[in-house]
């Protein structure tokens, strides 16, 4: 965890359950650290089977006023973080001819680029194609890497104290405050993030698993509402030949 003092839950549900889990702190923005951090569990557990890269941020925003320093916090979090603990985990994997690599996604990386949440978005569109590119270039060696494309979900990652601040004076106000309280509502009736876990799971287990996988009710309809859409353009196309 980035910080560890920040939410004592797993502390608590370890305990409860007692728990095979050590906690360490890592900020995947950290390259040194994250170098240390993999050497270290390396020597201690003799290698790893399972590498989850599940931290990410976000925030509503106009591409016109986007702020940098907040947009390359999003780009170091969502995508250089999977690629910089990819990079210290692969070797160790390779050398034992096995392992999995997942990384969390969205469904909304199957879908064209819209509006507000532009940052967000290319992030998880890079990290999905990552995903099948290192896949790829894996063949044979023992090693997947699966992408996770979940839906909506009830989780904290929407709190309060992680949305940013819309800025009332913003030509785009308006727009950015329809969209963000749509995300909260999404998140907030999502469903069972068990679900993802569960998925998270079986794309380890099964060495047949596609490198995406989309997870949840509702990316299903709407990924299969496009699909439709498209076969419904192409031959329209066609007619017009």
């Amino acid at each position: 965890m980035r910080d560890t003092k920040a939410d004592d839950r797993l502390k608590r549900l370890v305990e409860r359950e007692s728990l095979p889990i050590l906690v360490r702190p890592l900020d995947v923005t950290d390259g040194d650290a994250i170098r240390r951090t993999v050497a270290e569990v390396v020597d201690e557990q003799g290698g790893i089977d399972v590498l989850v890269n599940n931290a990410g941020v976000g925030f509503v925003g106009a591409i016109e006023e986007v702020d940098e320093a907040q947009a390359r916090l999003t780009w170091e979090t969502n995508f250089w973080g999977p690629i910089r603990l990819s990079q210290a985990a692969l070797p160790h994997m390779r050398s034992r001819g096995q392992g999995v690599i997942v990384n969390l996604s969205t469904f909304g990386a199957r879908f064209p680029g819209g509006p507000w949440l532009a940052m967000y978005s290319a992030t998880k569109h890079a990290i999905s194609q990552i995903t099948e590119s290192l896949n790829a270039e894996l063949a044979g060696t023992g090693v997947r890497v699966v992408a996770i494309e979940p839906g909506f979900f009830a989780t904290d990652i929407y709190a309060d104290r992680k949305r940013a601040a819309i800025e009332p004076s913003s030509h785009y106000a308006a727009a950015l405050t329809q969209v963000d309280a749509a995300i909260a509502a999404g998140i907030e009736s999502g469903a069972d993030p068990a679900l993802v876990a569960d998925a998270i799971l079986a794309a380890v287990d099964d060495p047949h698993s596609p490198a995406r996988v989309l997870v949840g009710d509702d990316a299903l309809a709407h990924w299969d509402t496009l699909r439709r859409g498209l076969i419904d353009q192409w031959r329209s196309e066609l007619d017009e030949r």
